[in-house]
C-alpha cells in the first residue's frame, strides 16, 4: 500500500495533472505536495482546499441519506472547475480521525475529470498513513 510520496506521485501520472497534495483539513496544512500549484504556493493552496471542505464537511445537507450520525466527512469528493482547470478534492477515509484530503489539480484540455476521480477514489482507498 502507498504512502504520502507514493500516491501523489501516482496522482501525477493522470493525464493533464498540473500538482497534487495530501491536506489536513482540519488545520490547512500540506502534508505532501508534488508539482505546480495554482498560485505559486503549497501553502496556501493547501489552507484555501481545506476552507472549501470544512463547509462541504460540516453541513449536514452534503450528507446521504440516512447517514445522521456518522463521524466521517458527509461527502467523498468536491470538484471544482474554472475556464482553464479542474480541482478535485478527495475525502481520505483513515482508521483515525478522517481529516485528510488529496486534492488534485488538472488542466482541462489535457485531463479527464471522470479518470481523475475513479483513480483518486482508488488512491484515497489505499493511502497508508502514519
Amino acid at each position: 500500500m502507498p504512502g504520502i510520496d507514493e500516491c501523489l506521485l501516482e496522482a501525477m501520472r493522470l493525464p493533464g495533472a498540473r500538482g497534487a497534495a495530501l491536506v489536513d483539513w482540519t488545520s490547512g496544512l500540506a502534508l505532501g505536495t508534488v508539482g505546480d500549484s495554482p498560485g505559486g504556493d503549497h501553502e496556501t493552496t493547501a489552507a484555501e482546499a481545506a476552507e472549501l471542505a470544512r463547509l462541504a464537511a460540516e453541513h449536514r445537507a452534503f450528507a446521504a441519506a440516512g447517514d445522521p450520525g456518522d463521524e466521517h466527512p458527509p461527502v467523498e469528493d468536491l470538484i471544482i472547475s474554472n475556464r482553464d482547470s479542474y480541482h478535485l478534492l478527495r475525502f481520505v477515509d483513515t482508521s483515525f480521525d478522517s481529516t485528510v484530503l488529496l486534492h488534485l489539480w488538472l488542466a482541462r484540455q489535457d485531463g479527464n475529470l471522470a479518470l481523475a476521480r475513479i483513480r483518486l477514489g482508488e488512491m484515497a482507498a489505499g493511502l497508508v498513513l502514519g
